[in-house]
């Protein structure tokens, strides 16, 4: 039985705003560049009660807490720190498994240091973090990732939660599938179509059905709803590729989508600073509402150098999708892949140097 700890920093961005601003502190803070095309990194705790919430526009942010104190994002200063916090877990386990700067597992099956629960290295690597940092983190503990994650967001911030073994069923089957990694908004609508909102309910679709529905993603709907996860903590994953799509609420053609890629562009160009690898491929990722997938990808000589040349690209990848101007489109993404480490790549001038 593996013991496995998800970490997560409180409002981290906002937080770490807070932490070296005094004038911040009690304030609603929201970390990200004013303007229409603008999505929000992180929003602190005084202005989540306004419904303020990372990677929504900034303008509905702006338009939900009009005394917001709007923070341009500092990635390097919350890189230096997220290094500390990732010292501190090193410290109790190598099983270290980062998910962003702010967020990561860690198998504490075998603490380096001598330790009478997990529950308790939790709580050691709390303490540590705040001495370290003068930051707060939530802690979920459990036997595996899939619960760990729902139970680090329990009690936030500044929580521990634990689901012991004995615990898991009781756990798990008031809670809503919307609480299950992986279901957003679309596939929690398709679940209350078939008459199921929570985890005990779905526990009610044979395993086939699920398959049927929705494919390898029903074989993982069944496997969560029962508290299933072999995964193990993998350390030292390093990034393939990052995106962001959304589905529509209807249908719309290809002409309308520039306002969508653009957000989603961001979304993607944001999440790529919380790693120090570089992506170079663009993708554009589109499915038409008869679910026909398309991917169109770009592989310039050197890699997006700022947000506005992924969007450019992104783009341009749109022109070149040829299907009939009739067609209608339920689904869009933007993401980098071909990521590499940021001194492997060779010294370029830019994109559109000398043209």
């Amino acid at each position: 039985m593996r013991k496995i700890l998800h970490i997560d920093m409180d409002a981290f961005y906002a937080s770490v705003e807070q932490r070296d601003d005094p004038a911040l502190r009690g304030r609603p803070v929201v970390v990200a560049w004013r303007g229409a095309r603008s999505v929000v990194c992180a929003a602190s705790y005084e202005a989540r009660p306004f419904g303020v919430r990372s990677a929504m526009p900034a303008v509905t942010a702006e338009r939900l807490c009009p005394d917001a104190i709007f923070v341009p994002p500092d990635f390097a200063r919350y890189k230096a720190v997220s290094r500390q916090v990732r010292e501190i877990f090193l410290r109790h386990t190598d099983l270290v498994q980062p998910l962003s700067l702010d967020e990561a597992y860690l198998d504490v099956t075998q603490p380096k240091i001598a330790s009478p629960s997990a529950t308790a290295t939790a709580e050691a690597i709390r303490a540590e973090i705040r001495e370290v940092t003068h930051l707060t983190a939530s802690a979920g503990v459990a036997p595996n990732k899939f619960l760990a994650k729902i139970a680090s967001d329990w009690r936030k911030p500044d929580g521990l939660f634990v689901v012991k073994p004995a615990q898991i069923d009781a756990f798990l089957t008031p809670l809503a599938v919307g609480r299950i990694p992986g279901v957003g908004k679309v596939m929690e609508k398709k679940l209350a179509d078939l008459g199921v909102t929570t985890v005990g309910e779905l526990r009610g679709l044979a395993r086939e059905e699920l398959e049927l529905r929705f494919g390898t993603f029903g074989a993982r709907l069944y496997q969560r709803a029962r508290g299933i996860d072999e995964r193990p903590v993998e350390p030292d994953q390093p990034v393939q590729s990052i995106s962001s799509e959304d589905t529509f609420e209807s249908d719309l053609p290809l002409d309308d989508l520039a306002p969508m890629i653009e957000r989603l562009a961001e979304k993607t160009w944001l999440a790529t600073r919380k790693t120090e690898r570089v992506g170079r491929t663009v993708v554009l990722k589109l499915k038409t509402s008869q679910f026909r997938i398309l991917t169109r990808s770009f592989t310039p000589e050197a890699p997006p150098s700022s947000q506005e040349e992924l969007v450019r690209i992104a783009l341009a990848l749109r022109d070149r999708v040829d299907l009939p101007p009739t067609t209608r489109y339920r689904l869009v993404g933007v993401g980098l892949g071909g990521f590499r480490e940021r001194d492997a790549l060779p010294v370029q001038a830019g994109l559109f140097g000398g043209s």
